[in-house]
């Protein structure tokens, strides 16, 4: 009994062991893991991590089966079939997929945190029309053909836009309304149609007022929620069954629609990375944009960073605090290229002694808390693997404009931009943003933005630094104020001087 209990556990850690090396011998990164949001985050604003209009994956067709829209999903899945077969003399087949999904059935199982009571059926299920759902959407999944020169062209299709209740309404959502509508316009949500085709009826309904609402709803859905997903590896597989020969991969579709995504919102900088250089492939659609949001301090050579040494930090001071300290705040642009330039809004800089606080400027509108939140969700639920870079820039956001005067200062000096209510309003979400989030500041590993943090506070430690500022903005921002200043000064020299002269007269 002994000896077969121990021969089991030899074999699972040479299991264990095997599954973390690579073929070279050098150690694997761990997997980026689907996993359900901790209660206590969620328990801050729970309707930030469901669907509204969607479920995708086994986490949130358990919770909301009213949003699995199989029908939809069917329609997609016989576009996907009809797309396959006008593009390649072999059809595709169900069966195939089927088996295919099969074989990959335990692998993708383990993309997830948990183990679901489903059958094997009816989880080969779920992943297929998720799949396709998502392909149409999202992947350029259209009516392919060939020509007579064997090059793939387009036909007119419209995708990405699926029917359904609207939840987004608001003074404040429409400029994420109408940044999302362009984005789609231009990076495959609406496909491209030809020029020399008329405009369908369809395309007409669909641009009204309730198509964009729930467009907006479908792409939040798809890439923003951390438990709304299915493992990337499901959709690229069943690209590659529908479509053998494409010269496009289905990552580029999707990457196109998150550089726009970001791009757009001005958060992070669209870059293309050719392969063999190019990222390990994203786990899910999440995963996708996270991967965006890597600060350029750690593309440095080890050591730039600033390691774990210097004083010890606790919270961040607000920005009113580090304003009286003598601390300038400045708006610093995202560029596509070049020394020192800024590639997403985590690129936050300091001047060599903490005088001036560059920060790239942050669009807020309805839909950036989700985001924030759900990427922060999947750095909690893979620390090693997808680090924490946006926890630490949420965590450096939301003390800094934790008050409604910190939020009017930013956004006098264009750190911030929102389309919300007030400043109190956009505070208060900054307040809230991280409760739940297990972060370690004073963790060089964990906290990327920890040599800026210690370079700031020891400015605002400094009395004399403070001292002078303090000076400066109460003597020295009004200019008649100075001048009385000086002129006070003058005089006071002046009579020191005259009554060093007078004893010096006396004396003789």
């Amino acid at each position: 009994m002994a000896s077969l209990l121990a021969q089991e556990l030899r074999d699972g850690l040479a299991g264990m062991n095997s599954s973390t090396e690579r073929a070279d011998g050098e150690s694997a990164p761990p997997p980026i893991v689907i996993d359900r949001v901790a209660d206590m985050t969620r328990n801050v604003d729970k309707q930030e991590y469901v669907p509204h209009h969607v479920s995708i994956g086994p986490y949130s067709r358990r919770v909301h089966p009213a949003l699995a829209r199989d029908a939809d999903k069917m329609v997609r899945l016989q576009e996907v079939i009809s797309a396959a077969a006008d593009y390649s003399a072999a059809p595709l087949r169900l069966e195939d997929c089927v088996v295919e999904l099969a074989r990959m059935e335990h692998s993708v199982r383990s993309c997830y945190k948990h183990r679901f009571d489903v059958p094997g059926k009816e989880f080969l299920r779920w992943l297929l029309l998720d799949a396709c759902y998502i392909l149409v959407g999202f992947g350029d999944v259209v009516v392919k053909r060939r020509r007579p020169d064997g090059e793939e062209h387009t036909a007119e299709a419209v995708n990405g836009v699926l029917p359904g209740r609207s939840h987004v309404g608001g003074r404040h959502k429409r400029l994420f309304l109408h940044r999302l509508l362009h984005i789609l316009r231009q990076l495959g949500g609406i496909v491209r149609r030809r020029p020399d085709e008329p405009t369908a009826p369809s395309v007409e309904m669909k641009a009204s007022a309730v198509h964009r609402r729930e467009t907006v709803e479908v792409v939040r859905d798809v890439f923003y929620l951390a438990e709304n997903q299915i493992p990337f590896i499901v959709v690229d597989r069943i690209y590659q069954m529908a479509f053998p020969d494409s010269r496009t991969p289905a990552l580029d579709a999707f990457a196109r629609c998150a550089h726009g995504l970001l791009g757009k919102y001005s958060i992070a900088t669209p870059t293309k990375v050719e392969e063999p250089e190019r990222s390990p492939e994203p786990a899910n659609l999440l995963h996708l944009l996270h991967m965006h949001f890597r600060p350029t301090v750690l593309a440095r050579p080890t050591g730039s960073q600033g390691g774990g040494g210097g004083m010890a930090v606790g919270r961040w001071r607000t920005a009113l605090d580090y304003y009286f300290a003598g601390v300038t705040f400045k708006k610093r642009p995202l560029n596509h290229g070049g020394e020192g330039a800024a590639v997403s809004i985590l690129d936050v800089k300091v001047s060599g002694s903490g005088g001036t606080l560059e920060v790239p400027q942050l669009s807020i509108d309805a839909e950036t808390w989700r985001l924030f939140r759900n990427l922060m969700a999947l750095e909690q639920s893979n620390p090693v693997a997808a680090g924490s870079h946006v926890t630490a820039y949420c965590v450096f956001m939301s003390q800094l404009a934790s008050t409604d005067t910190d939020v009017e200062l930013l956004s006098r000096r264009g750190v911030i931009v929102h389309g919300l209510g007030n400043h109190s309003e956009v505070a208060g979400h900054f307040a809230n943003l991280c409760k739940g989030a297990v972060f370690e500041p004073d963790d060089a590993e964990q906290n990327y933005l920890r040599p800026v943090c210690q370079k700031l506070e020891k400015r605002f430690r400094s009395r004399l630094r403070r001292w002078m500022a303090w000076l400066r903005k109460k003597y020295f921002a009004n200019p008649w104020l100075a001048v009385g200043l000086v002129a006070a000064v003058v005089g006071l020299v002046c009579t020191v001087v005259q009554a060093v002269y007078s004893v010096l007269s006396y004396k003789k």
